[in-house]
């Protein structure tokens, strides 16, 4: 059967439709930043993964702080941060849901005790640099209680992350707390200087994720459900011995650091595939073995540090559904 002009010409003008509106589809927009976990998403930007995925997506770089400003401001579309700073974020305005999570801390984050700060005991009496309300205060709190330490007993100087390492290095506080790559540096600055209490200590309390604003989660399931897909990939490349040397030249290369030196981060954050992930994300425990439990520390660490006021409704910050979808896991 022969087509007439008219309708030949009317299914030329659905198809140039249907070209127009994918070319002119906004990118989804993710902000990163400087931990292992989410640097390793340059893996798959390197590789076009993401294009081979069929998914466009515009990664913007930013140091911690403000990227979660830009992602409270709408400037992006989603995030990189740790499962109590999406309950911050959401406090302040930006409400958000937890996706994926991408790894737990594993022993990056940590408390540096200076030239004579052996244990957490040695800090009675003593000044430490942190940076009030964000993950590292909330590990120094859990280990002073184990450690049996009052709170009372130490000076808390607050401190960006990113200065710590100089502000230790000057003498002004006795210990700090920080991430990688800032806690070691600070380590190397700092003849003398020790981990004295670290994640790995505390396996579970620190879960990354990418946040994604409740609109552009629903609108565009099917995208994210792509950029999701993409990150069994970049944990195979990671974890493979014979890729794992170019994954973190990488990695090393996005922040600007010695790969030799950068694969000293790596065991210090357990990478999760989407099928780990999904255990945690599908576990209804009260501790750290899943992401609601340890999200409900979180939670009662920010208010009762007044980090926000109201406690929050954790559950309505988590949606694992994309990862439970790709992965055949049962909720």
């Amino acid at each position: 059967m022969t087509l007439s002009p008219l309708r030949r010409a009317a299914q030329l003008f659905t198809v140039l439709t249907a070209l127009a509106s994918l070319s002119l589809a906004a990118p989804l927009k993710v902000a990163y930043s400087d931990w292992p976990g989410w640097v390793a998403w340059e893996i798959a930007i390197q590789k076009d993964w993401f294009k081979e995925a069929g998914v466009e997506v515009q990664f913007s770089w930013f140091e911690y702080g403000p990227s979660m400003e830009a992602f409270t401001a709408g400037k992006v579309d989603a995030v990189t941060v740790t499962n109590g700073d999406a309950l911050v974020t959401g406090a302040n305005g930006a409400k958000n849901i937890m996706a994926m999570l991408t790894d737990y801390s594993n022993g990056n984050d940590m408390i540096v005790g200076g030239p004579g700060i052996a244990s957490l005991k040695d800090l009675k009496g003593k000044k430490v640099g942190i940076e009030i309300g964000l993950v590292e205060h909330l590990l120094l709190l859990n280990g002073l209680k184990k450690a049996g330490v009052p709170e009372s007993s130490i000076t808390l100087v607050p401190t960006p992350t990113n200065q710590t390492p100089q502000v230790l290095a000057s003498g002004q506080v006795d210990a700090i707390g920080a991430w990688q790559p800032n806690s070691g540096q600070a380590l190397k600055a700092v003849a003398g200087s020790t981990a004295i209490y670290t994640s790995a200590d505390e396996p579970g309390l620190i879960y990354d994720v990418v946040i994604v604003s409740p609109q552009s989660f629903s609108e565009h399931r099917a995208e994210w459900k792509k950029f999701i897909g993409v990150w069994d990939k970049v944990v195979a490349y990671i974890n493979d011995p014979k890729t794992r040397d170019d994954a973190i030249k990488i990695m090393a290369s996005r922040v600007g650091t010695d790969p030799k030196e950068y694969a000293s981060f790596m065991a210090g954050t357990r990478f999760l595939s989407l099928s780990e992930g999904a255990k945690f994300f599908a576990a209804k425990t009260e501790g750290f073995d899943s992401l609601i439990g340890s999200s409900k520390i979180a939670n009662d660490f920010n208010v009762k540090n007044g980090v926000y006021k109201d406690s929050q409704d954790v559950a309505s910050y988590i949606d694992g559904s994309l990862v439970l979808e790709l992965t055949g896991a049962k909720k």
